[in-house]
């Protein structure tokens, strides 16, 4: 009986016939399809516009969020707004993604822009906190759709080669974001109702939405079968919303050991499960799966997955906690926190367009990768040094070089992971997308409980033991929380009281505080000796990312003047030889 025949070896693995079938993944010698100057220019507008839309939403709405609790007398429901819009706009990411490689960008993407609008319509007219929870939901059910397919656009519109000063532009409209979103919601919050923080996206979603419909290409690779994975769709909702309800409601609302919890991850892993087993077996028939297992068989996809998910999560353990050292450690004032990241994003910004000018200039993407890491890891260091006598310029500095280095690898491995995959654009762009979300949600619930967990020894180590003695227990208990850095009222108060005593009480109260600092700064330590790890393990996987030259426009003209001068030489006579 003869042997079955072996099809060609895919980093390391040996791919049987009559197995799954195995997944190209070779760099075709052709170029992406090219469209008009025009068409190209107009949709990256378009694209641009949508980008900027979906990354200036979640900034503008946090900053009128104690507004808007204030004014629908939902206060115990105030997290539900974030977590509503987290859930459907992660779970479906990975859905719009393969849908998109299917039926085509233009079509899902009009769709995503549509719901989204809609959904923020309907938020800033909600009447109850229920209301505006639900149309949160429906407004992230077309936000999932928008970064993924924009990114995935700039893959359809662009060689590889090309992509790198693109992909380096859309990476610094989160950053222009970053800094436009809380002095626009602040803005709209003091000078109008925060409803319109909601209707402000209507006006420039419906600009591009224009022009998205009538001047973006169709940019729609036909594909053998269309069949949609509704069963593949439905598991992986089944194992996605509890986990991520379970590393949200982790440490905070409830214990991490709580039978609510357990029964969330435990649910959560058998739908999981039953999602990859039956993605397999969708492969396996040579139908479309939405997320197809034989893409973590290519090691430039799965080494990007892994490095951008442990980035994410070394990511917001600085951009999370970093106001919160600020205003409870440094006393900068909550007005002025609101552009407290401005230095962090500038750099970033700065850094994504220069980085992305050189992986086009050279064609190279994994020295890039590597030296953003370095540069962040040199950041992540300087946020540990900070301590309770750092000042503004010390924190600058280190923010500074932390967005140095995020801004160098944030696009770096979709322009890989596209280069390898150009008939996968979509799907492998949405799966990284979608595996980084799950890393920022299971970075911020680790990280708080990390820091939760270092706050109350630290807090008690720094009492003198004259005043463990002194003050009655209830009061110390009472700062078991650091919130009172957060709020001048509080702390105001407590010092009228201690004022009480005299010289002596006001010591009391200074000695009290600068115990509570040394605890939130213990606490918010742990957190970025954590993220330095996270960076250092991101570093040492990203070593082994292969360097798949990328396709572009210098070595097609190389090509080009090739193949002119085979014809010129074919052209001459043998007469002219003699």
């Amino acid at each position: 009986m003869k042997s079955p025949t072996q099809a060609k070896p895919m980093d390391g693995v040996a791919v049987e016939r009559n197995a799954i079938p195995p997944l190209s993944v070779e760099t075709p010698n052709v170029d992406q399809p090219r469209y008009t100057q025009k068409e190209t220019l107009l949709t990256m507008l378009g694209v641009l516009l949508v980008m900027l839309l979906a990354s200036l939403d979640q900034t503008i709405v946090s900053t009128a969020m104690p507004r808007i609790i204030s004014e629908l007398q939902g206060f115990d429901r105030y997290t539900w707004v974030t977590t509503a819009y987290m859930l459907t706009s992660t779970v479906m990411v990975p859905i719009y993604g393969k849908l998109s490689d299917l039926f085509g960008r233009k079509s899902i993407f009009l769709i995503g822009v549509s719901i989204f609008l809609f959904g923020s319509a309907l938020s800033g007219a909600a009447q109850t906190m229920n209301q505006l929870i639900a149309f949160r939901a429906l407004q992230g059910l077309g936000a999932a759709a928008l970064l993924p397919i924009a990114i995935a656009v700039v893959g359809d519109l662009f060689t590889p080669r090309e992509r790198g000063k693109w992909q380096g532009v859309t990476t610094a409209v989160f950053g222009l974001s970053s800094i436009l979103g809380p002095a626009v919601g602040g803005w709209i919050t003091e000078n109008t109702t925060w409803r319109w923080v909601f209707y402000v996206n209507l006006p420039i979603g419906l600009i591009a939405l224009g022009v998205l419909i009538f001047l973006m290409p169709t940019l729609h690779r036909k594909v053998a079968k269309t069949k949609i994975d509704y069963i593949g769709a439905v598991l992986l909702v089944l194992g996605t919303v509890p986990m991520l309800l379970g590393f949200t409601w982790a440490g905070g609302d409830l214990p991490w050991l709580s039978a609510q919890i357990i029964g969330l991850f435990g649910f959560s892993l058998v739908a999981l499960v039953g999602f990859f087993v039956y993605e397999m077996r969708l492969a396996h028939r040579g139908e479309q799966p939405i997320i197809d297992p034989r893409l973590f068989k290519n090691s430039i996809f799965s080494i990007s997955i892994l490095v951008t998910m442990i980035t994410n999560m070394g990511m917001f353990g600085s951009i999370f906690f970093l106001p919160l050292f600020a205003q409870g450690v440094m006393g900068v004032s909550a007005t002025n926190s609101g552009l407290l990241l401005s230095p962090m994003m500038i750099a970033l910004m700065i850094s994504s367009i220069i980085s992305g000018q050189l992986i086009s200039r050279f064609g190279k993407y994994k020295w890039v990768a590597i030296v953003g890491l370095l540069i962040t890891i040199a950041g992540m260091y300087l946020l540990y040094r900070l301590n309770v006598h750092s000042v503004n310029l010390d924190l600058s500095i280190a923010m500074i070089a932390v967005g140095l280095g995020l801004g160098f690898g944030m696009s770096t491995y979709t322009i890989a992971v596209q280069n390898v995959m150009p008939d996968k654009i979509g799907e492998s762009t949405s799966a990284l997308t979608f595996f980084r979300s799950i890393g920022s949600t299971v970075a911020l619930a680790a990280m708080g409980s990390l820091m939760s967990s270092a706050y109350v020894p630290a807090f008690h180590n720094a009492l003198p033991a004259s005043l463990k003695q002194m003050l009655p227990a209830k009061l110390i208990s009472a700062l078991d929380n650091p919130n009172i850095l957060l709020s001048p009222d509080a702390q105001k108060q407590l010092l009228q009281q201690f004022s009480k005593y005299g010289p002596q009480g006001k010591v009391i109260y200074n000695q009290l505080i600068e115990a509570v600092k040394v605890g939130l700064t213990q606490g918010i330590h742990n957190v970025f000796i954590l993220s330095l790890v996270l960076m250092v393990i991101g570093l040492v996987a990203a070593l082994f990312l292969k360097e798949v030259p990328l396709r572009g426009s210098r070595s097609r003209k190389k090509t080009q003047d090739v193949d002119d001068f085979t014809t010129d030489i074919e052209s001459v006579s043998p007469s002219m030889l003699h």
